[in-house]
C-alpha cells in the first residue's frame, strides 16, 4: 500500500517533547532485535536514534541466512522502511570494533544509551574442521547461506554473485533451524543428494516443525545418532566423512561408542553447529561490560541491561532469542526499559512494566464515527441483541474494548419472564463437519433475557454514567398491548437509554406467547405498537424486523408509519439445523429430546439480510437501518453499508472469536475508506491487489511464450516445467544486471476520503429488478493455463451442472472454453485457484441453444 508509519497521533509533537527524548541513541547492528528496538524507541518519541551496520544492507541474519524462500528480502526491507519512516538513521559500513568504534567511543560522542544487537559472527567450528576451506568442499552455515542470499535476494546488495555450485552428496551437520536451511538451499544449488546428519534422535530436534517438514518434502535423508569423527580428504578434496554412533544411558546422558563407525561418502561438507562470538576485537570495543562462562554479555532476562547500565544487548548474541521472533521481542523489551533508564537521568518516573505504543498510520486518522437518528456513533460496529450481551458486565468490556455501540439483551416486564431451556445454541451445518472457532452459522432456541427489567434498567443507568459517549440501546418485548410497551418504553427512557429497539421478530419461543414474531409479521400490529411506543418516549427507537415474512418492505413501511426512527434488518432466520442419522434432532431438549424451530445466524445468512437491507432502502429512501446478519469483517460490513446500512450489529462474530475483533473491523474499515482516495490503488478490490500470475504463490512466466507449446502442471510435465524455469532464471541473471529495490515512494491521497455517510446505499444504483437486466452483453469464461493446477473442476461442473462448454485434453488436462459458453460463471465459482478464471465480454453475438425452434417469436 506504501503508507508510512506514522507516531501516536495523540502524542505531541517531536518539536514539543521533553529534552530527554532528544538524546543521543546508538544501536549496533541492523538486525531484528535492533529494528524492533529502534522502532518502538521511536514510537516512544526519541527523535535521535542511529543504526550502526557493518554490513551494505539491514536485517540481519534474517536477511544473510534465511534464504529467499523462507523469508524474502524485499519483506524484511519493508519492516525497515516502515521504521525509517519514524526518522530512525541506518549508517552502513561502519560498526563495533570497525574505524576505532567502541562503546567508550561511543560514550565520548554523547551517546547517552546503547543497544547491542550484533548478533553472532563467527561459526562454532569444531576442531575436525581445522585448515578445511571451500574450495576443498567444506562450509559452515555462515559461509553457505549468506553466498546463498546475496545470490538470490533481489536488492540486498550489487555484487551480482552466482549460487555456490554444490554437486554430488551433501552432508549437513546439525539439527537446528540453520542446519535445515543449509540442506534444502544445499538442493537448490544442485546438490544431487543431501543427508542431514545430527548428534541426537528425532525427538531433540531443536528446529520447528514445518522447517522439518519442508526439508523431507524436498527429499532430504535424515541420520541420526552419528557424531562426526573425521573428514576424509583425497587429492584435496572431501570423499567422505565418517561419524561415531552416540546413545543415551539410563541416566538421559549421551555417550559416543567408538566401536560403531559409519562412513558416508560427499562431495561437500555444510557444518551447521552453531555460533559464537570469538572475535577478540569485538569483545575488546565492548569493554568495560562483563561476559558470562559462554563468553556472551552478562544481560538482565527481563530488562536486557548489561552490566553498565546504559548498555543494553539482545539478539543472538543476548544468549536468550533462538528464532528471529524472539530477537524482536528482545529489541521490544530493551526499548522499553532503555526508555526507563533514560527518563530517570532527568527525573523522571516510568513504570516498570511496559506500556509500548501501537503502530500508526494515516489510515487511523480516519473518521469512521456516524450519525443516526440524532445520535453520534463513535464507530458503526455494535453488538446485537443476543449473547453478547446477555449480561451488564459484557457490555462494559465490549465498551472497553472499543465497540461504538450495544443493544442490550431483550427484556420484558416480569410478568413475562423466561426461563431457557439446555442444550440451546449449536454450531451449523452449513459449512459441513467443521469444528471450532470459524463457524458458517449458528442456530439457537434462546429466548430473551432471564434477567428482570429491574436489573436492565439499572445497569443502563450505570453503564451510561462510565461511557457517556458510547451508544446503548434498550432491547425491549412485550405482547400486543398498548400499556405494556407503554410502561416498559418509559421505564428505559428513564432509565437513560440513548434508543430503544423493539423486538418483533424473534422467531422460536416468544411467538408462542404472541410476542415477537408473533407480532411483526402483521404490518398493522408493527403500525400500533410502534405508534404506541411514539407516543409514550422522546428517544429514537427502531423496530427489529423478521426476515421470516413474505416481503420484509411491507413491515419496514408499516414501522415508518409507526414512528419509527429506523428499523433493524435482520433477525435471525427461522429454521431446523439438524437431525441425527438415528432421527433425533440437535439440539435435543431433555429425556424425550424434543427440539424446535430455531433461529439462523451468521455468514450463512448474509444473502437474506443484504437483500431486506437493500430493499428497504431503495424503497424508503434516507430511513436509518440497522443492520445485522452475517457481518463478520470490515469488508462485510461496507457491504451492508454500500447496501444502505448505517449502523453495524453483530453476534456470530463474537461468538466465533470474541470481543476484540472490533479492531480489526474498525482497522479494516478505516483502510477501506483511506485506500478509496489513493488513485494508484484503484485497481485492487479492497485491501486486496490484482492477482499476479502464478503457481503457488509463485510468479512464473508463460510457456507458450518461452517453447511455443502449453505445458500442464502436474506429474512429468510439472518436471519439465521446473526444469525450464531453472534454465530461463539462470538466462536472466546472466543477461540482467543486479536488481535494485524501488526507493520507497508513499502514496499520497489525491481525492477526499470518504466518511461512513458518503457509502451509505452507494450499491443501490446497481441493484434493480431482473426486466432490468442487459441479456445482449454477454460474458464468457477465460482460463489462464499458466495457473491452472489442471485439476479438472471446472470440466466436471461444466459437463454434468452446465453447457458442456468445457473441454479436458485427457493427455495434458488443460481445460479448453469452446463457443458453447454461456457465462454462467459456475466454472469460476469451483475453481480453487483464485482469479484462474475471468469471465470476459463475448466478442460474438450470444445465440442460446433452444432445442427445437420456436413456434413465436419472443417478446424480449
Amino acid at each position: 500500500m506504501n503508507i508510512p508509519q506514522i507516531r501516536n497521533p495523540s502524542s505531541p509533537p517531536l518539536e514539543d517533547m521533553p529534552e530527554a527524548y532528544h538524546v543521543k541513541i546508538a544501536l549496533l547492528g541492523a538486525g531484528p532485535a535492533s529494528l524492533s528496538c529502534a522502532s518502538f524507541l521511536a514510537r516512544l518519541g526519541y527523535s535521535n536514534i542511529t543504526i550502526f551496520e557493518k554490513q551494505e544492507y539491514v536485517g540481519g541474519l534474517s536477511t544473510s541466512e534465511i534464504p529467499q524462500f523462507r523469508l524474502p528480502y524485499d519483506v524484511v526491507n519493508f519492516e525497515a522502511e516502515l521504521m525509517k519512516d519514524l526518522g530512525v538513521k541506518i549508517i552502513f559500513s561502519k560498526g563495533l570494533a570497525m574505524d576505532g568504534m567502541t562503546l567508550r567511543t561511543l560514550k565520548e560522542d554523547g551517546y547517552e544509551a546503547v543497544f547491542i544487537g550484533i548478533g553472532l559472527p563467527e561459526p562454532n567450528r569444531d576442531s575436525i574442521f581445522r585448515g578445511l576451506r571451500t574450495d576443498q568442499g567444506f562450509y559452515t552455515s555462515k559461509d553457505f547461506l549468506p553466498l546463498v542470499a546475496m545470490a538470490s535476494k533481489p536488492g540486498m546488495c550489487a555484487c551480482h554473485s552466482p549460487l555456490p555450485s554444490i554437486h554430488g552428496t551433501v552432508i549437513v551437520l546439525g539439527a537446528g533451524d540453520t542446519a535445515f536451511d543449509c540442506a534444502t538451499s544445499a538442493l537448490r544449488c544442485g546438490a544431487r543428494r543431501v543427508f542431514v546428519v545430527f548428534r541426537k534422535g528425532f525427538t531433540n530436534i531443536r528446529a520447528v516443525p514445518e522447517e522439518m517438514e519442508l526439508a523431507k518434502e524436498e527429499k532430504c535423508e535424515f541420520l541420526p545418532f552419528l557424531s562426526p569423527r573425521k573428514v576424509v580428504l583425497r587429492g584435496g578434496q572431501i570423499v567422505a566423512m565418517e561419524f561415531v554412533r552416540t546413545e543415551q544411558d539410563d541416566n538421559g546422558n549421551w555417550k559416543e561408542d567408538e566401536d560403531q563407525v559409519v562412513r558416508l561418502k560427499a562431495d561437500v561438507v555444510i557444518s551447521a553447529f552453531g555460533s559464537i562470538l570469538s572475535d577478540s576485537k569485538v569483545r575488546e570495543a565492548m569493554a568495560p561490560i562483563k561476559f558470562n562462562r559462554w563468553g556472551l554479555p552478562e544481560v538482565d532476562p527481563e530488562t536486557m541491561q548489561t552490566s553498565e547500565p546504559w548498555v543494553f544487548a539482545g539478539g543472538d548474541i543476548g544468549g536468550l532469542a533462538n528464532t528471529t521472533v524472539e530477537s524482536v521481542n528482545d529489541g521490544k523489551q530493551a526499548s522499553w526499559y532503555m526508555h526507563r533508564y533514560l527518563q530517570s537521568l532527568r527525573g523522571v518516573a516510568v513504570s516498570a512494566v511496559p506500556e509500548l505504543p501501537l503502530f500508526y498510520t494515516p489510515i487511523d486518522l480516519v473518521d469512521i464515527s456516524v450519525e443516526l437518528a440524532g445520535l453520534k456513533f463513535p464507530n458503526p460496529f455494535g453488538l446485537a441483541s443476543a449473547t453478547p450481551t446477555t449480561s451488564s458486565s459484557m457490555i462494559r468490556r465490549a465498551f472497553e474494548a472499543g465497540w461504538g455501540f450495544a443493544v442490550t439483551k431483550t427484556f420484558s416486564l416480569d410478568k413475562d419472564i423466561v426461563t431457557n431451556v439446555s442444550p440451546r445454541i449449536v454450531r451449523g451445518i452449513t459449512s459441513g463437519p467443521m469444528y471450532g472457532p470459524g463457524q458458517g452459522s449458528f442456530l439457537n432456541i434462546e429466548l430473551i433475557s432471564e434477567k428482570t427489567a429491574a436489573y436492565w434498567c439499572k445497569s443502563i443507568a450505570e453503564l451510561k454514567a462510565d461511557f457517556p459517549n458510547h451508544i446503548l440501546i434498550a432491547s425491549i418485548m412485550c405482547s400486543y398491548s398498548r400499556e405494556d410497551w407503554t410502561e416498559l418504553s418509559k421505564m428505559a427512557e428513564v432509565a437513560g437509554a440513548d434508543a430503544l429497539e423493539l423486538n418483533l421478530s424473534c422467531p422460536h419461543g416468544m411467538g408462542e406467547r404472541g410476542m415477537g414474531l408473533a407480532c411483526g409479521q402483521d404490518p398493522e400490529l408493527v403500525r400500533n405498537i410502534c405508534r404506541w411506543v411514539r407516543q409514550a418516549v422522546q428517544i429514537p427507537f427502531f423496530a427489529k424486523l423478521t426476515p421470516n415474512v413474505t416481503d420484509i418492505v411491507n413491515i419496514a413501511m408499516a414501522a415508518q408509519e409507526g414512528g419509527a426512527d429506523g428499523v433493524t434488518a435482520t433477525n435471525t432466520v427461522s429454521g431446523l439445523m439438524g437431525l441425527k442419522a438415528d432421527s433425533t434432532p440437535w439440539p435435543a431438549v431433555g429425556g424425550a429430546l424434543r427440539t424446535t424451530y430455531g433461529g439462523m445466524s451468521g455468514n450463512a445468512i448474509r444473502p437474506i439480510a443484504l437483500r431486506a437491507v437493500s430493499a428497504i432502502a431503495r424503497a424508503l429512501p434516507g430511513f436509518p437501518i440497522l443492520a445485522t446478519g452475517g457481518i463478520d469483517s470490515a469488508e462485510s460490513g461496507l457491504q451492508f453499508l454500500h447496501s444502505g446500512a448505517s449502523v453495524l450489529q453483530v453476534c456470530s462474530a463474537i461468538q466465533n472469536q470474541d470481543f476484540t475483533v472490533i479492531d480489526d473491523y474498525c482497522t479494516g474499515l478505516r483502510a477501506l475508506l483511506y485506500l478509496k482516495s489513493i488513485e494508484e490503488l484503484e485497481d485492487w478490490n479492497g485491501q486486496s491487489p490484482a492477482t499476479m500470475q502464478h503457481q503457488k504463490g509463485k510468479p512464473v512466466p508463460r510457456f507458450a511464450d518461452l517453447m511455443g507449446k502449453k505445458l500442464p502442471s502436474f506429474g512429468p510435465y510439472l518436471e519439465q516445467r521446473k526444469k525450464i524455469i531453472a534454465e530461463n532464471k539462470v538466462k536472466l541473471k546472466e543477461q540482467s544486471t543486479a536488481a535494485v529495490l524501488p526507493k520507497k515512494k508513499h502514496f499520497i491521497p489525491k481525492k477526499p476520503i470518504p466518511a461512513i455517510k458518503d457509502v451509505i446505499g452507494k450499491a443501490l444504483q446497481y441493484i434493480g429488478t431482473y426486466g432490468e437486466l442487459c441479456n445482449t452483453e454477454q460474458v464468457v469464461a477465460l482460463i489462464d493455463e499458466e495457473m491452472c493446477i489442471n485439476c479438472g473442476k471446472c470440466y466436471m461442473t461444466c459437463n454434468d451442472s452446465g453447457y458442456q462448454a468445457i473441454q479436458f485434453d485427457p493427455k495434458t488436462h488443460l481445460p479448453t472454453v469452446t463457443d458453447s459458453c454461456t457465462g454462467c460463471t459456475l466454472c469460476l465459482s469451483v475453481c480453487p485457484v483464485i482469479d484462474c478464471i475471468r469471465m470476459v465480454s463475448r466478442t460474438t453475438p450470444y445465440e442460446p441453444k433452444r432445442g427445437l425452434p420456436l413456434a413465436v417469436n419472443p417478446v424480449c
